[in-house]
């Protein structure tokens, strides 16, 4: 006998994918319509509203439809403060005397802006093995920060960065498990180059080039694959010193290219700074600021990438005027030797602030036994030993256990997470000042993907999540992973243009 039940609403509640655009739920779409339409980013708890079915005894499946699907207001987005005056300051004039401790509020929010930026790339990069995008972005360039939902920052993207998996880093590059469907047999996505928009240039005081680099997404495991020995930079990177040496992985992971691979056809080197290249002179008579960022191994590329700007020259304009280059990372490794670092400082004038969080592995490493924080004599005798490191620029030092919503038990990899990183800077105002939130940034986001919060505050670990894995229901009512629109090379037209004026092919 069927037992009838009577229908009833429920309200379902669920935390998606901070990175995925949730259409209204509809009947099962055809093919054509789910593998064109992108997925948008929703940040806040999303409600659906569930009607139950009739329900039979001869059939143990609860059939739901899904008849409405609410969104909740996203929090609003702190606008670009207006810093016209001071950016040279906030960027390193000074190496940031005076503007550390106490923390200045206005670079707390340059740091926390630049930081999102970094964080966009692990936002968007696809590591799911299961996909057969794995490696790819997951979003369109054209569309990037609005997929994101960081249309607030007046950024768009220019160009995207790709770099050949030929080398020794597996850590870093990531394959999909079906190899009959991958999207490239050699390259992965390892970042891209964003400009200011015209409203956001006005408060910046200048038109920003940003370059953003992705850092591993197995958190601190990389380390272990270093060579951890230094080679010299030339030829490589073009250098009149040849005891100029950076970590051989780095260069190689930098200069490396794939000819057959559309995408790594140039290194990505070459795409960098043909890119920076051409947005300097499309803004010839402005202004302009190079500013690189990037998290653990996207670290090391943003500062081999500031050095190689200026000493290809990028960074001087007609009429030797000279844009100004800045480097912001975060929870990044030793790059080169103290050669290296003296050339970035003293003859480019690069300025480069360091964030990490003094219970962070990573920037121990490479030179764990003889570094800077080495006895001088020990280091100076140890100049010329391939594993000799030293860091560069200035360093901000977090600490996490200062924080009331971190577990100061937290693992290694809690400690290196990026987002933890922005929720301590969130809250630091001073080496011996208290914790305190500056501008009630939330909390959740650093569970997104580890587990760091206490309990106390009832956040799921790792509550970042596709729905479905990814997979949507095809038009027979099959579920299949949908196709996205087709990955281009992108390359501009004028790369090779812009190279050969660089000396480059």
């Amino acid at each position: 006998m069927a037992v009838m039940a009577s229908t009833a609403n429920m309200l379902i509640a669920f935390q998606p994918n901070n990175n995925a655009n949730l259409r209204k739920l509809q009947p099962p779409p055809s093919i054509s319509s789910s593998l064109t339409t992108p997925r948008k980013s929703i940040n806040s708890t999303t409600l659906c509203k569930a009607t139950t079915s009739t329900i039979s005894t001869n059939d143990s499946s609860l059939a739901s439809t899904i008849t409405e699907l609410q969104e909740t207001p996203s929090p609003p987005k702190q606008p670009q403060p207006d810093i016209s005056s001071v950016w040279r300051k906030l960027h390193g004039e000074d190496n940031w005397v005076g503007l550390l401790d106490p923390m200045d509020p206005r670079l707390r929010t340059e740091l926390i802006r630049y930081g999102e930026m970094a964080q966009a790339c692990y936002d968007s990069f696809d590591y799911d093995p299961y996909s057969k995008y794995c490696g790819s972005c997951r979003y369109p360039r054209e569309e990037f920060f609005e997929l994101l939902d960081m249309r607030h920052l007046g950024y768009s993207v220019s160009r995207y960065i790709y770099a050949t998996a030929n080398i020794n880093l597996p850590k870093f590059f990531r394959r999909s498990r079906w190899p009959h469907k991958l999207w490239s047999q050699h390259a992965n996505w390892a970042g891209y180059v964003a400009v200011s928009d015209d409203e956001t240039t006005k408060k910046l005081g200048r038109r920003d080039i940003t370059i953003a680099w992705r850092g591993t997404v197995t958190h601190v495991e990389w380390v272990a694959d270093l060579m951890n020995y230094l080679r010299p930079i030339s030829p490589e990177v073009a250098c009149d010193d040849p005891e100029v040496k950076v970590e051989a992985g780095f260069l190689d992971l930098y200069t490396d290219r794939e000819p057959t691979c559309g995408y790594c056809k140039y290194s990505a080197r070459q795409q960098v700074l043909a890119e920076v290249k051409r947005l300097i002179e499309k803004y010839e008579d402005e202004e302009v600021s190079v500013t690189i960022t990037g998290h653990s191994l996207g670290s090391a590329m943003a500062i081999l990438s500031a050095f190689d700007i200026a000493e290809t020259g990028l960074n001087v304009k007609k009429e030797n005027k000279s844009v100004h280059v800045s480097v912001i990372t975060f929870s990044g490794p030793r790059v080169g030797n103290l050669r290296f670092k003296e050339r970035l400082e003293s003859k480019h004038g690069i300025k480069v602030l360091r964030v990490h969080n003094t219970h962070d592995m990573v920037p121990k490493s490479p030179g764990f036994l003889i570094n800077e924080t080495s006895p001088e004599w020990l280091f100076k005798l140890a100049q010329g030993l391939p594993w000799s490191y030293t860091h560069v620029g200035v360093d901000l030092e977090l600490d996490h256990k200062n924080s009331p919503y971190l577990n100061p038990n937290g693992d290694s990899a809690c400690a290196h997470n990026l987002e933890a990183h922005l929720h301590l800077l969130d809250g630091y105002h001073g080496r011996k000042r208290e914790f305190e939130s500056s501008s009630g940034r939330d909390v959740a986001l650093v569970n997104k993907d580890c587990d760091f919060l206490r309990d106390e505050e009832s956040v799921p670990p790792a509550w970042r999540q596709d729905l479905n894995r990814g997979l949507v229901r095809g038009p027979h009512g099959r579920w299949m992973q949908p196709d996205r629109p087709t990955l281009v090379h992108d390359h501009p037209q004028d790369t090779d243009l812009h190279l050969n004026q660089l000396g480059l092919l």
